[in-house]
């Protein structure tokens, strides 16, 4: 809904989905609860209570004047995407099960990433010189800044430099 808006507001005719869950797999019944209680105990630690701190203080904010584009500027500061990872993906790949439940949780999402990063490259790759605003989760962000940066022909500008 935002991207449609941004993108009617600015004139242009079309949007590209890049998003991407073809490596979702369903856990097996007889692990769903161990793999429910390894992810969900991995993601208990004082990280993840630190995101729900901000998160708070940001929705409570939401009506201000100034509240939307605060929420957009606190999830893109650099610092987020480090935070994201200790709390969810690296507690979660050190997570002890014996079927190595995180380790698999983080498989499918680097994978997740990758898809839809190659997603975007595929858009970039067909209109070259074009620019490209992508609208996507704050947990997703660190990971499309470490794949995109590895591409020859794409530029990263800092969010700071558009949510001004």
């Amino acid at each position: 809904m935002i991207a449609a808006e941004v993108a009617a507001r600015l004139g242009h005719e079309r949007l590209w989905a890049v998003d991407d869950h073809t490596a979702d797999s369903p856990t097996p019944a007889e692990d769903e609860a161990a793999a429910s209680a390894a992810i969900t105990g991995a993601w208990n630690n004082a990280y993840t209570q630190a995101r729900k701190d901000a998160d708070e203080r940001l929705i409570a904010d939401l009506d201000k004047p100034d509240g939307v584009m605060a929420l957009y500027r606190a999830y893109n500061d650099p610092a987020v995407a480090m935070t994201a990872y200790q709390s969810d993906f690296g507690a979660t790949l050190v997570e002890p099960s014996p079927k190595a439940f995180g380790r698999n949780y983080v498989g499918y999402w680097e994978t997740r990433n990758l898809r839809m990063v190659a997603n975007m490259r595929d858009v970039l790759g067909q209109h070259p010189g074009s620019r490209m605003l992508t609208i996507v989760g704050a947990s997703h962000k660190g990971y499309y800044e470490a794949y995109l940066n590895q591409m020859h022909d794409v530029q990263l500008v800092s969010a700071d430099e558009v949510l001004r």
